[in-house]
């Protein structure tokens, strides 16, 4: 049998007395698109800091495939095919965009050290970064310094420095927060046509968006699992309607 792509089992954290999460447990397979939704405080950006190994747990496991990354590094789970964007973007805002795509390529490649060499020889490198930079038809930008480029082109880059690792899982983390809405419908039509066989977990406020490119929601609220299912099922459930009373229109 194929292993999910992503498990949790009984993930829990505490940040001194106050319980952010208590025993969560999910299973992702390969190739989902798969929404983590809940109240602010609901522990969405705890768990997702869990997974991507900015917090360690306070109990439970990690399973990325069939290896335990429970204690893992950022860095070994990146290694292993594990990316995340974060809510907040953190660009270097004097390089190019190229200049930053290439830095990411030769992160991954263990010789991020070196990159300052002239983009010229660095053509393996350089090509690679174009073929990502097209893939999300930021390639009119390459030249352009992050910091003159407009916010949702700047989330656009920060999904595209995660595809740098190649990951076979991605976390994003609110990717359209602050974006205006006709870039974000842009933004994830760009992480809807990511490979089928990634599989993508994403937090997301915008119910349009999440109902729109969504296969399976989950609802976080008080650090637990209330309610896991299709849009539809999710869109129908009392409980989850509740929650949301005056905070999202659900359907």
């Amino acid at each position: 049998m194929t292993p999910p792509a992503l498990k949790t089992v009984g993930l829990s954290r505490s940040f001194g007395e106050f319980r952010a999460l208590s025993g969560v447990t999910l299973t992702i397979p390969p190739g989902a698109r798969h929404a983590l939704i809940g109240p602010n405080g609901a522990g969405k950006s705890t768990l997702v800091n869990l997974l991507g190994g900015a917090l360690l747990p306070s109990a439970g496991e990690i399973l990325l495939g069939d290896r335990r990354i429970t204690r893992l590094s950022q860095h070994a789970r990146a290694r292993l095919g594990l990316s995340r964007t974060y809510q907040v973007s953190s660009l270097f805002p004097d390089l190019t965009v190229l200049e930053s795509m290439v830095l990411a390529v030769c992160e991954r490649k263990g010789m991020g050290w070196s990159w300052v060499r002239p983009l010229a020889r660095r053509a393996e490198e350089v090509e690679e970064a174009g073929a990502l930079l097209g893939s999300l038809h930021l390639e009119d930008e390459a030249l352009t310094a992050t910091r003159r480029l407009p916010y949702g082109k700047r989330r656009l880059l920060d999904l595209c420095l995660a595809l740098a690792g190649r990951p076979r899982f991605l976390l994003l983390d609110e990717p359209a927060a602050g974006v205006p809405s006709g870039e974000a419908a842009e933004l994830f039509r760009a992480i809807a046509a990511l490979p089928e066989e990634m599989a993508i977990l994403f937090i997301e406020h915008d119910m349009e968006l999440v109902f729109r490119f969504a296969a399976r929601i989950t609802v976080l609220v008080a650090g637990q699992v209330l309610a896991e299912g299709t849009p539809a099922e999710i869109a129908g459930h009392r409980r989850v309607r509740e929650v949301y009373l005056g905070e999202a229109q659900l359907g």
